[in-house]
C-alpha cells in the first residue's frame, strides 16, 4: 500500500506540472500521432506493390501494428529511462535516489513517467478496431482478459530489456549508444517475423524478444494457429525478462560507487 500511495502521489504531482504547460503537452501528443500516421502510410505504400507480405495481408499487418502500440504506450509512460546513464550516473543523481527508503528502480520510474504517452493506447485500439472490422474478426468474451494479459506481458518485455540496458551504467559511466540501437531493433517487432531471415527471427524471439510485443500475441486474435504457441508464451517471457532486469538492477546498485568528484 505504501508503494501504491507513492505512485498516486507522484502521478498527482506530474499532472500538476504538465497542466502548467498545456501547449507543450498538446504538441507532444500531436507529434506522436503524426509519427504513427507516417508508419501507417509506410505500410500502405508497401502494400501498393504487393498483395501479401510473408503471407500476411495489409489489414493483418495494420492490426499487428495497432496491437504493438498498446504495450509500447504503457512502457513509454512508465519506463522512460532513456537518459538514465547521463542523468543518474554521470550527473550523480543516483546518490540522491539511494538516500530514500524506497526501491531505487521504482523511484526512478516515478520520476521519469510521461503519462501523455498513454494516448498511444487509444491510437492502438482505434487502429486495431479499424483493421479488425475489415478482417471481420470474431472474438470471444474471454478475449478481453487474454488481451490484457498479453499487453502486460509485452510491456514487461520492453521494460525488462531497457531496464537491463540502463543497469549497465552501474558498471560503466561512459555515454553509450546501446539504447538507441536496441530501440531501432525493437521497430522490427512491429512486423511479422517470418519476413526476416532466420538469424533476425531468432534474435527477435529469444535474445531481444520484441516479436512477443507485436506479432506473436496478435497472431492469437488473428486466428493464426501456427503461432499460438508463441502467443501464449508472451506473459511468461515478460515475467522472465522483467525479473532478470530487477535482479540485474539490484546487483548493479550494490556495485554502484557514487558520483565521486
Amino acid at each position: 500500500m505504501f508503494y501504491v500511495s507513492m505512485f498516486f502521489q507522484y502521478m498527482g504531482q506530474y499532472m500538476k506540472t504538465r497542466l502548467e504547460y498545456r501547449a507543450d503537452a498538446v504538441v507532444e501528443i500531436g507529434s506522436d500521432l503524426l509519427f504513427q500516421a507516417v508508419n501507417l502510410i509506410f505500410i500502405v505504400v508497401v502494400f501498393g506493390h504487393t498483395q501479401l507480405l510473408g503471407g500476411w495481408s495489409q489489414d493483418e499487418i495494420i492490426f499487428i501494428y495497432g496491437f504493438f502500440l498498446v504495450p509500447y504506450a504503457l512502457f513509454s509512460a512508465f519506463f522512460n529511462i532513456w537518459d538514465f546513464n547521463d542523468r543518474y550516473i554521470v550527473k550523480g543523481e543516483m546518490d540522491r535516489i539511494l538516500t530514500r527508503p524506497i526501491h531505487s528502480l521504482f523511484q526512478v520510474v516515478l520520476e521519469r513517467m510521461e503519462l501523455e504517452s498513454l494516448f498511444g493506447i487509444i491510437t492502438g485500439l482505434i487502429i486495431m478496431f479499424y483493421a479488425g472490422s475489415h478482417l471481420d474478426l470474431q472474438l470471444h468474451w474471454y478475449d478481453i482478459f487474454v488481451f490484457i494479459v498479453m499487453v502486460i506481458g509485452g510491456m514487461l518485455i520492453y521494460a525488462g530489456i531497457f531496464v537491463s540496458l540502463a543497469s549497465i551504467g552501474f558498471w560503466s559511466d561512459a555515454r553509450t549508444d546501446i539504447m538507441p540501437m536496441v530501440y531501432n531493433i525493437g521497430n522490427y517487432g512491429r512486423y511479422p517475423v517470418n519476413i526476416y531471415n532466420g538469424v533476425i527471427r531468432f534474435i527477435l524471439t529469444w535474445i531481444l524478444p520484441f516479436a512477443f510485443v507485436g506479432v506473436y500475441p496478435s497472431a492469437y486474435f488473428l486466428g493464426r494457429h501456427e503461432w499460438f504457441g508463441f502467443a501464449f508464451l508472451t506473459p511468461l517471457m515478460g515475467i522472465i525478462f522483467f525479473m532478470f532486469a530487477i535482479w540485474f538492477w539490484n546487483k548493479g546498485v550494490r556495485k554502484y560507487r557514487g558520483a565521486g568528484n
